[in-house]
Order: C-alpha cells, then sequence, then structure tokens
C-alpha cells in the first residue's frame, strides 16, 4: 500500500505520552483518508457524544492527511482535522492546504489524535521519527504569525511548518480556527478552541522521507495531463480575479448577501469586487504546494491600514464587506488580517458581527450592550473594534460574539433569532438564501452545519441550470449527488477548484490507484464517498439531530429580498418540504433524516445500523 504513511501518532496530553496506530488496507478502502479517516475515527472514539462537552477532556482531536499530500498530486497537499464542534454541538471538521500536509506525511505519518489535556501549555514537534511535547508558556498569548516565528527560531530550523491558534483558540472563542503558514487556515466549526482546551499551543512538522507511490511514469504523465486542464478554462477565474471574482456575478443576480442577509445586491459592489481589488490591493498571487492555478490573491492596504497585509478570498470579503456593509477594501484586508492573526474564522466573524448591526440598528442591542460601539452598517470602525473584542473576549460586545450567532442570539432574546444566519450553528456562509435555493437546501443538510463546501449545489443555481427561485423534489437527487462527489474529494484531500478538471469519478478513482496500488473504479471510490457521509451523519444523529435541524433560517421562508433584479423572492415551504423528502429518499433515510438500517447494512456500516439505523 503506496501513498500513506501507514501509520498515526496518538497523544495522551493529559499523561504527556504518545503511541502508535495502524493504517491498514481496509481502512483505506473504505474511507481513502482526510474526511473518511476523521469521520470514521470520531465515531469509533466518542461512542456517545451527545454526553461530551467540546470544551472537556473527553473531547478528541484529530487531524489528517489524505493518500495524495506528499505527492506530486495536482492541488493534494492539504490536511483536516476534526472533533465535536464547540460551536455546532455535533460533528465537526475543517480542512487546510499549504506545507504543513506534506511535511507531515514527509516525516512518515498520516495523521494525529489527541486525547486528553495537558496541565500547562504545550505544543508539539514532529522531525520524522522524533516526537516531542515541548512547553508553549513562551508562546501563549502571541498571534498565530508570531507563533509561527517564535517555533521556528526556537527550533532554529525554518524548515518546520506549524500550524497554531491564536489568542482567541486560547480563550476558547467558539469560532477559534487553526492557521498554518500565515495565510492558510482549518476555518469552520471552532477547532480552534479545541486546540486552546487542550492547551495545545500548536503543531511544528518537518519531514526528510519520500512519500512513495505505486506507478511513478503513469503518476507522472496523469497528472501533467491534469496541470495542463488546469490552465483551461475550468480554473481561468481562479488564476485571473481569484475568488473575488464572484463578487459582481453574485451581485448581478442578486445573490450577495448584504446588511445581514437583508438583501441579495449591494450598492457599492463595484468598489469591492474581484477586478477592483487586483487593479487597487493586490499585491501579488501566490499558489499552494503542489498547485498550478494560484488562486490566493495577497491584499495590500494603501490608505488606511497603511501596510497591511492579508490574503483574500470572497468568503471573507463577501462577509467583512457587504454583509456588514462596508465598501472600504482597505478596511477589509484590515479585516482579514485581525481574523487571521487573532485566529477566527472570517466566515463566522463576519456574520455575527453583522447580526449585531442589525441587532444594533433595531434598538435590540444598545451602546450600553456594545460598551460604547456605534455598531453600524457601513461603519469601518466599528467592524474592526467588534472583530477585536471578538477575538479576545473583552468586554460585553466581545464576549456575546464569541459565542457565535446562534448562541449570541439566544442569550439577547427580543426576536433577533428570527435573524440568526445560521444551521445547525454554523453561521451561513455567503450565498443568499432565497435567490439560490437549490444552494440552501444544500447548506441546510451539511453534516457541519451550514455550508457550502459539502456538495456545491450552488453551481447548478449559478449556472442557470434550474429554476434558482423555486424548489422541488428532484433538487434532492443533486444535492445527494455532489454530497457524495464531495466526500470522496474531501478524502483524498484535493482542492475543490479542480473538480471541473477531473471528466469523471473514474478519473479521481484513477489518481488513487496511480499513488496507493489499490484498485477503484469509479463506481467504488463514490460509493465510499455515501458511506463517508453516512457515517458522519449516524456521529450528527447520536447528538440529536433530526429532520428539524435541516432546516434554513426563518429569513428565507418569511421575508422576500427586496432587490429589483429578484424582488420578492422567498422560499416556500412546502416546496422546501418537498425537496428535502426527495434528499433523505435519495440518501435512503427516514422521513424524519435518520438512516434507514438497509441502507447502512449495503454500505457495510453493520455498526451503524445496529446503534442509529431505523426501519423503513
Amino acid at each position: 500500500m503506496k501513498g500513506y504513511a501507514g501509520k498515526y501518532l496518538i497523544v495522551d496530553l493529559t499523561r504527556g505520552k504518545t503511541s502508535v496506530g495502524r493504517v491498514d488496507e481496509s481502512f483505506a478502502l473504505n474511507y481513502i483518508g482526510g474526511y473518511g479517516f476523521g469521520a470514521r475515527m470520531l465515531y469509533d472514539m466518542m461512542p456517545k457524544p451527545a454526553e461530551v462537552d467540546p470544551f472537556s477532556p473527553e473531547n478528541v482531536l484529530i487531524w489528517w492527511t489524505g493518500p495524495l499530500a506528499g505527492t506530486i498530486s495536482t492541488a493534494g497537499n492539504k490536511y483536516a482535522v476534526f472533533a465535536k464542534s464547540p460551536l455546532t454541538g455535533i460533528f465537526g471538521f475543517g480542512i487546510s492546504t499549504g506545507l504543513f500536509a506534506s511535511e507531515f506525511k514527509s516525516a512518515g505519518w498520516d495523521g494525529a489524535v489527541f486525547t486528553g489535556r495537558s496541565e500547562k501549555p504545550v505544543y508539539l514537534t514532529i522531525d520524522d521519527e522524533n516526537i516531542e511535547l515541548r512547553s508553549a508558556s513562551r508562546i501563549w498569548g502571541r498571534t498565530t504569525w508570531e507563533t509561527e516565528e517564535m517555533i521556528k527560531e526556537e527550533l532554529g530550523d525554518e524548515s518546520f511548518t506549524v500550524a497554531s491558534i491564536g489568542p482567541a483558540g486560547e480563550r476558547m472563542v467558539r469560532l477559534a480556527n487553526i492557521t498554518n503558514e500565515r495565510n492558510r487556515q482549518v476555518g469552520r466549526c471552532g477547532l480552534g478552541a479545541v486546540m486552546g482546551s487542550k492547551n495545545l499551543k500548536a503543531v511544528a512538522a518537518r519531514g526528510t522521507k519520500d512519500v512513495e507511490v505505486f506507478d511513478v511514469e503513469g503518476l507522472v504523465r496523469f497528472i501533467a495531463e491534469l496541470n495542463e486542464r488546469c490552465q483551461g478554462p475550468a480554473t481561468e477565474k481562479y488564476r485571473v480575479y481569484g475568488t473575488p471574482a464572484n463578487i459582481l456575478v453574485h451581485n448581478k443576480l442578486g445573490c450577495l448577501p448584504s446588511y445581514n442577509f437583508q438583501r441579495g445586491t449591494f450598492e457599492y459592489a463595484e468598489e469591492v469586487s474581484g477586478e477592483m481589488m487586483l487593479k487597487t490591493h493586490v499585491k501579488k498571487i501566490i499558489a499552494c504546494a503542489g498547485c498550478p492555478i494560484a488562486c490566493d490573491h495577497v491584499n495590500q492596504a494603501r490608505e488606511d491600514h497603511a501596510g497591511t497585509v492579508s490574503s483574500v478570498d470572497y468568503e471573507s470579503l463577501e462577509l467583512l464587506g457587504p454583509n456588514c456593509g462596508i465598501r472600504s477594501l482597505d478596511t477589509i484586508t484590515k479585516a482579514v488580517e485581525i481574523c487571521d492573526t487573532l485566529g477566527v474564522d472570517t466566515i463566522s466573524a463576519g456574520n455575527v458581527v453583522g447580526w449585531a448591526m442589525e441587532c444594533f440598528e433595531k434598538g435590540i442591542l444598545t451602546k450600553e450592550d456594545t460598551d460604547g460601539v456605534e455598531l453600524r452598517f457601513g461603519s469601518n470602525e466599528a467592524l474592526l473594534e467588534a472583530l477585536r473584542r471578538l477575538c479576545l473576549k473583552e468586554g460585553r460586545l466581545g464576549m456575546l460574539l464569541s459565542e457565535g450567532v446562534r448562541r449570541a442570539s439566544q442569550i439577547v432574546g427580543k426576536g433577533s433569532e428570527r435573524f440568526a444566519m445560521h444551521c445547525k450553528g454554523l453561521e451561513w456562509a455567503a450565498y443568499e438564501l432565497r435567490s439560490l435555493q437549490t444552494s440552501t437546501l444544500g447548506f441546510a443538510v451539511s453534516n457541519r452545519g451550514a455550508d457550502y463546501l459539502r456538495s456545491g449545489s450552488y453551481q447548478v443555481d449559478v449556472k442557470g441550470q434550474v429554476d434558482r427561485l423555486r424548489l422541488d423534489k428532484s433538487r434532492g437527487k443533486i444535492v445527494y449527488d455532489g454530497e457524495n462527489q464531495y466526500a470522496v474529494i474531501d478524502s483524498l484531500i484535493i482542492c475543490k477548484f479542480t473538480r471541473g478538471v477531473f471528466k469523471s469519478m473514474d478519473e479521481l478513482a484513477k489518481l488513487y490507484t496511480l499513488v496507493t496500488g489499490l484498485s477503484m473504479t469509479g463506481e467504488q471510490i463514490l460509493k465510499a464517498g455515501e458511506r463517508i457521509h453516512n457515517v458522519a451523519r449516524c456521529f450528527n444523529v447520536k447528538c440529536g439531530v433530526t429532520r428539524k435541524d435541516d432546516y434554513p433560517p426563518p429569513r428565507a421562508f418569511e421575508d422576500p429580498l427586496p432587490d429589483d433584479v429578484v424582488k420578492g423572492a422567498v422560499i416556500r415551504r412546502e416546496e422546501y418540504e418537498e425537496a428535502l423528502d426527495g434528499y433523505y429518499e435519495c440518501r435512503g433515510w427516514s422521513r424524519d433524516g435518520i438512516p434507514l438500517k438497509r441502507k447502512l447494512l449495503e454500505l457495510g456500516l453493520s455498526k451503524e445500523a445496529e446503534e442509529v439505523g431505523v426501519e423503513a
């Protein structure tokens, strides 16, 4: 079995001891890597997840690479982190890219599992077979960027890559993320807060070993072909403008959330567009390790906050910009820097601040509640101050926002829950609900909450392949297919921007076989994707998730869009129910969203069938 290191690290933080676990061929074929390994292990290691406080030592923190990491495979140097999410209370995971995954795999490890809680702050070093837990007292309290520099200095070697948390993770802000190489983040679900709860400040990895592949010549030929395709039209917008190209496209379609999702257009969209950003603020365009696309656009502020530099993608630009009524690229660049250095997810942060701004403008929050901050849409100063306080849990405002939009709205009450934009506790990403209705179904049924990265269902809406302002039963099949495909992509793990480069699932299976030597067809690898998704759902069912949790927020049903381009758009509840039924039927789940025993047995999940499955 090539591609895999064949082993993973087990770190008992309570005792300060490490041991080794093994990855066998059966595990690899059934679960591939990344998402699959994480779902399988989280389910097995947490038999009663509903009883586990995400901040308790009983929560398990799991890191996995995929079989492609450390090889020449196109855009395959990624790693994933898993735990019970402190933000949602259910299955939590996130993915990051960069050199970290490659170094981790080259050190001879497929993953790492952290249990317990260290008495004092520590960080882990992985230097091939040399594993050490070191004191992090000197770096506790430092930003993610400072932590990376200080660890490299302490180890005396710049070749180490570092994944760390900032002050937000240390303070267990529920939106906290994990940062590696400054601009790369495990962003969603608050997994940085889980690290903070375990007193784990960082992981530093360096590897000197080659990652062996099964068919070197065949892989070289296939990757050369894929890389050539990556220079074609399927990835052109990412190469030129990066994901911020979506700003004007979405504004034209009326699906660009603004003013906390009250509208689907932004009157200043031109000023914060990808086109404007490229002309005025982009300092450089860089690529992730092993990526031929180079979509990462790094901004430098020009006037306000001069010298500030941050990596600005569509989600960050949109949620910290139009969603908060902000029209200044300088301010947005600074906002992203605050989030990246102090360590919070930009999507969740922009969402919860947008909610707070609406609360303030409606008189639900007062200046007393916000510690004197005039929290109004369009206020550059208010956005930056709110983000700083959120990250540091500072004052009444910071404490409130640090809980995430679901908990914050429950604390405040007064009807603010109605416009708290989340699903299952995860803040909604930068896609309007009412004007992209297939997308909304995909977000709402996602295993980790409101999630644009689990099915790609927004694509059929944006491309005009369906009537995006209506729903019907057939949309369930679209979401189902997308989720299974994306489960494979997130298990291999490869960049989703290459999804248009692969011609079929057979080509993904071919890539897997060339690297690992394990025979896999397109049909088989897609079945593995379905298996993986069901294991994650079963974990959530154990946490209490049912049909009641698979709905968008009330605004989707109750507030018609006022924008001229999609005026009056709203989700009709009876259509949504029909689409949700169609999704469950495709999945082989009950009408209440619980996997049927026969479906679980068909997927080889006998344990889940016994513990979670229901009869038809």
